[in-house]
């Protein structure tokens, strides 16, 4: 059988044989693309199943659900036509359909883009399969299931956002509130068949090689026959540059494909070469299937990422993939589109794709226009019990699996702001990651503990909202003495040693502005346009004269719900004016200049630290604090305050970051702690400190350090030549106000010496 390639491409850009007036019409992966293929969107009968008792009703066959959907658009959505806000754990979808002409007598699969979270599927009553994971593409041989005229396929999904056994991302699991927003339960993106042969390429991985011209490729192919043979042909534009075959062995075919046009898919000027697979034996075709790649590498190099070998600063914006309409879902193609061009248009060349896993679709339109994304997860909501990790682990690795081909994914990120307690989660994902895809680097988490003890790419969050303190902080990072203190692993540090890792920024900015009514932004927001503009060009510019830096990333795209600090508003308006914003954002890095600077070698000297004031991890070491949360009277930071009618806890104190022991839920906490010191000696003094927000630190009544914004877990500050001014024989006084002003809070600290 064959298929006409020409003919195929009306229907991977819409005319679908079931179309009709649909949403969502457009072939769900073009990245793996038959010509024989119909969509299901459009309207499915649809149940919110309270009890969980759908089963023993009988709703997985011949019965009608009490409610109507528009697939693909969750039901919490406007676009779905339901809105229902409320947790739905057990929720049922069903529809009829009539095979097309053109898949009669063949291999039908059924293909789902994304149901959250657990899925099992009947078609015509018979059960077909059941898949486990919220974010990837699903699919089901259901040929022997499969009769004359109408056929009835019934999905039932169970979504249980706040029980902590799944990933959930930005999802609430209460209301939207904060930082986490609607919902999104079932179906949430296409549903769609598929024609193949009686033997078929499931799966394919294509490696480019651009010093060499080639790209080397594995397919795997289902129900492999004796004497198939695959053939891969690649394209550019209307001339063939390329093809090979391989017969298959076990079911598996290798080929290496030299090209003889070298085009290269580069930021911003990208090219992709058409590529088709043809699965052949005795003279006839079994099956194709169309797709794409780009020849483009990713390499490091001290704290350079290169792409094609060349110095690229990657200038991200944290794009969270909210629709006011459709939740998770874009209401159209052209809107996934649309939002990368946004991006570009305000002088970013990348996205981080946060805490959700995007559809082919965008990725897609990356791949077309050039445009850098880390591929992430939405592991928030997950908590990391050994029992769950296999779900965990399955789902990343599908979610790999599917999208490793697409050139534009230049870094996977498997985790964002964790604590400790997920280190060992991570460190099996970071390993599965780099056995899965070895050529692009993988940063285990981005924010808050990195676990890893080689890591191979580091990162921060950081929301100061001065220009000025922002600057100097991450020019001093990177200074000799800040870096190379080697300190005891049980504090978890981000880095205490320097070894010349790639590093960025990943989170930064966040300025709130537009409407406020019950809306949030980070720190104080700008009091006119030309403030934010001013705040915006220092922040920016401060990493992007930066050497050491090989990117960053601004928060965020648009407004999402109650949050409001994007560049354009929910309903993707501009707040600003677009020109201006791409002319702060584009403008040269130092990096691309100079590129980073070399790192001073760190001493590798067992270090002989010693304790003066404990952190949590310091077990009993770390003595209670004093402390109150109404503002003392008089000179509270000298030992001769009494502090008798403060009251006395254990640090870490806070509010909704994971290890506190100490709630504190005020805007401003005073902590007080004396200790011993008989040695003044200081070869070396260390603070190690987790704060959020702003901080100041005293010690007998005199400033030793301070810092405004907030950092997302334990790090290190050389504070030597404040110990050796202020420390003193006998007793000392150690003094800390804490101030916070939105989102979550915490202090813990910890002040060691070398003598």
């Amino acid at each position: 059988m064959r298929w006409g390639w020409v003919a195929g491409l009306a229907v991977l850009l819409g005319a679908s044989p079931l179309r009709g007036e649909v949403p969502r019409p457009e072939h769900p992966r073009p990245d793996a693309f038959r010509t024989n293929w119909a969509t299901l969107n459009g309207e499915w009968q649809f149940e919110i199943d309270d009890h969980g008792d759908g089963e023993a009703r009988g709703l997985v066959a011949g019965k009608d659900l009490s409610g109507k959907i528009i697939v693909p658009f969750c039901p919490e959505s406007k676009l779905s036509g339901v809105g229902h806000y409320g947790l739905m754990r057990h929720t049922w979808f069903r529809r009829t359909f009539e095979l097309p002409a053109a898949m009669k007598d063949q291999r039908v699969r059924l293909h789902f883009g994304g149901v959250d979270y657990q899925a099992w599927v009947w078609v015509n009553g018979k059960a077909v399969g059941s898949h486990i994971g919220g974010d990837v593409s699903f699919a089901f041989d259901i040929t022997p299931f499969l009769k004359p005229g109408a056929n009835e396929v019934v999905l039932h999904a169970f979504d249980d956002t706040p029980g902590g056994n799944q990933p959930t991302g930005k999802q609430t699991h209460t209301v939207s509130e904060g930082c986490v927003y609607t919902r999104t339960t079932g179906i949430w993106q296409p549903v769609w068949l598929e024609a193949v042969g009686s033997s078929f390429v499931e799966s394919f991985v294509v490696v480019p090689d651009p010093d060499r011209s080639r790209v080397l490729i594995t397919a795997v192919v289902n129900g492999a026959g004796t004497g198939l043979t695959l053939t891969a042909t690649a394209s550019a534009g209307a001339s063939v540059v390329g093809s090979a075959s391989a017969p298959l062995q076990e079911g598996t075919a290798r080929l290496t494909l030299a090209l003889s046009e070298k085009h290269l898919w580069e930021p911003g000027a990208p090219f992709l070469y058409d590529l088709k697979f043809s699965l052949a034996g005795g003279g006839t075709t079994v099956d194709e299937v169309a797709s794409y790649f780009g020849l483009r590498k990713v390499t490091t190099e001290g704290r350079a990422i290169l792409i094609n070998g060349k110095r690229v600063f990657q200038r991200l914006i944290l794009d969270q993939g909210f629709y006011p309409d459709g939740v998770w879902t874009a209401p159209s193609d052209a809107e996934l589109k649309a939002d990368i061009e946004r991006s570009m248009a305000a002088g970013y060349n990348g996205a981080r794709l946060h805490q959700k896993v995007f559809e082919p679709r965008y990725l897609y339109w990356a791949d077309k226009l050039g445009y850098l994304v880390w591929g992430e997860f939405p592991n928030w909501g997950f908590n990391y019990q050994p029992v769950n990790y296999a779900n965990f682990t399955n789902e990343w690795s599908e979610v790999v699996r599917r999208d490793l081909n697409h050139p534009a994914i230049i870094g996977w990120c498997p985790f964002n702001e964790t604590g400790g307690d997920a280190g060992e989660l991570q460190r099996i994902v970071w390993r599965q990651t780099k056995d899965a895809d070895p050529t692009r680097p993988v940063i285990e988490s981005s924010g808050y503990a990195h676990t890893l003890p080689t890591p191979e790419v580091l990162d921060a969050h950081d929301y100061d909202q001065s220009p000025q303190s922002f600057r100097q902080r991450w020019m001093d990072f990177f200074r000799r003495d800040a870096v190379a203190l080697e300190l005891p692993a049980r504090y978890g540090l981000a880095r205490s040693r320097d070894r010349g890792e790639p590093f960025m920024v990943s989170e930064f900015g966040g300025t709130g502005w537009g409407d406020k009514q019950g809306g949030w932004g980070y720190g104080n927001g700008p009091q006119n346009l030309e403030e934010f503009y001013q705040r915006y060009e220092g922040l920016v510019g401060a990493l992007l004269d930066n050497p050491d830096m090989f990117g960053f990333c601004y928060t965020q795209l648009t407004d999402v719900e109650q949050e409001h600090n994007g560049l354009y508003y929910y309903d993707r308006r501009p707040k600003f004016d677009l020109k201006r914003l791409h002319a702060i954002t584009a403008r040269g890095a130092a990096f691309e200049q100079t590129g980073p600077a070399t790192p001073a070698p760190a001493e590798t000297r067992p270090r002989r630290w010693q304790v003066l004031v404990g952190a949590a991890m310091d077990g009993p070491l770390a003595q209670p604090w004093h402390f109150t949360t109404t503002a003392p009277a008089g000179d509270w930071l000298g030992e001769t305050f009494d502090d008798s009618g403060w009251r006395t806890a254990p640090a870490p104190f806070g509010n909704a970051l994971p290890g506190v022991k100490t709630p504190w839920t005020t805007g401003d906490i005073w902590l007080r702690q004396s200790f011993d010191a008989a040695d003044l000696s200081v070869s070396t003094g260390a603070l190690v400190i987790f704060h959020d927000e702003d901080t100041e630190i005293y010690l007998n009544g005199k400033k030793i350090w301070s810092r405004p914004g907030y950092i997302t877990s334990y790090e290190v500050f050389p504070i030597t030549q404040e110990l050796r001014q202020t420390l003193k024989p006998g007793r000392n006084t150690l003094a800390v106000h804490t101030h916070q002003t939105t989102g979550g809070q915490f202090i813990d600290l910890a002040i060691l010496r070398e003598p």
